[in-house]
């Protein structure tokens, strides 16, 4: 005796079935992206959480051991308002007629981009919030940056940092290209200099801060006899707030501008040629070329590798801390730098309150960076 299912059975069967295997795959997808997860959380997320907890609090000892006593936001006050206000912030003074100037042309710059992009096609409601809150805090960074640094003023961990990014990103960025749009060019040995124009990237930050101190060593080292001979062996960098800001920076520009140059030397050796062969036929020379062809191309590759040199340059503390010291005083000290010096006076709420406000710059450059020159990549592409 045989038994034979109906097809609307068989149907239904199936139809039974299929919610299941559904529930089976998810199920499986989830036990394979589980140990991931949980890496992440155990390696990224708890600590980025348990150290806004520490940021929260204050170490004290106590018998037996030490003990962390919640204060809410005194560290964060701390540093914006009280006691480390001048080493965080740094110390204002009066503007001058030159600190005026810059602020006004600065405030007016700023204007003229939130009156375009309010009177734009594109423009929303949520957009032009968005820019006004981004606009009154990059103000507010420029107000302190000009009350610091173009008056008799004393810039803080935070202006100071600032500085080491822009000048190091703008100098690497304008070096690494030059060099790129060099070694493509057909010249003799240029295999050569591709090599060498990297070795700087393989050294460790700590051997490039030991360099540069023996090079601006003026009473010994490598480069005595030039010192001697121009009259410089009275003189020391590193006493001068300036100079052990510009002995940092040539080094961090020496270092990182391989790493730039790399990169825009591979996006410019895959650009098709007959696009420029094409404007060269047509009459255009080397700088239209490479601003109407050139340019345009490689600026996908250029805001990555800017970015990601965005990033990493809020987080030197190599060179500032082996070549200076982080001096004279906390001249060259940046935040990373400062969130470890606290942390050495067992400061560790306010150590992580500093890294805290770290992050928080960077995110802000970061998404203004990125949300700045999102539209003009997405145009070009």
């Amino acid at each position: 005796m045989s038994i034979h299912a109906s097809p609307r059975a068989l149907r239904t069967a199936a139809s039974w079935w299929r919610p299941v295997g559904a529930r089976l795959d998810r199920g499986a997808s989830l036990v394979f992206i589980l140990p991931a997860v949980v890496v992440i959380l155990a390696f990224s997320i708890f600590p980025l959480l348990a150290s806004l907890y520490v940021s929260l609090s204050r170490l004290g000892f106590s018998e037996g051991g030490v003990e962390l006593k919640f204060v809410g936001f005194g560290n964060y006050a701390k540093l914006l308002f009280g006691i480390d206000q001048p080493h965080f912030l740094g110390v204002t003074r009066p503007l001058t007629p030159v600190g005026i100037a810059v602020l006004l042309v600065i405030y007016g710059l700023f204007a003229v981009l939130l009156y375009r992009y309010a009177r734009g096609p594109n423009r929303t409601l949520g957009g032009l919030a968005g820019r006004v809150v981004t606009t009154a805090i990059a103000g507010a960074l420029v107000w302190l940056i000009v009350n610091t640094i173009l008056t008799s003023g004393r810039p803080g961990t935070l202006v100071v940092t600032i500085v080491y990014v822009a000048v190091d990103v703008s100098v690497q960025y304008l070096l690494g290209l030059g060099l790129a749009l060099l070694v493509v060019q057909h010249l003799p040995g240029r295999r050569f200099f591709r090599v060498v124009f990297l070795l700087p990237m393989m050294i460790t930050p700590v051997g490039v801060a030991y360099l540069f101190r023996m090079l601006t060593d003026t009473s010994k080292g490598p480069l005595y006899p030039l010192w001697a001979h121009f009259g410089l062996t009275d003189v020391s960098w590193v006493t001068n707030p300036w100079g052990a800001r510009l002995a940092v920076m040539i080094g961090d520009v020496w270092q990182w501008t391989p790493f730039i140059f790399i990169v825009l030397l591979a996006a410019i050796e895959t650009l098709p040629h007959e696009l420029t062969e094409a404007a060269v036929v047509d009459g255009a020379n080397r700088w239209q070329v490479f601003w109407r062809i050139t340019f345009p191309q490689i600026l996908p590759a250029t805001t990555t590798v800017v970015l990601i040199r965005i990033i990493e340059g809020f987080k030197i503390v190599d060179l500032p801390n082996v070549l200076t010291n982080g001096g004279p005083g906390t001249a060259t000290e940046s935040l990373t730098l400062h969130a470890y010096t606290i942390w050495r006076a067992l400061d560790i709420g306010g150590s992580a309150a500093v890294a805290y406000m770290l992050l928080i710059v960077v995110t802000f450059v970061g998404i203004s960076y990125v949300n700045l020159f999102r539209r003009r990549v997405t145009a070009m592409a």
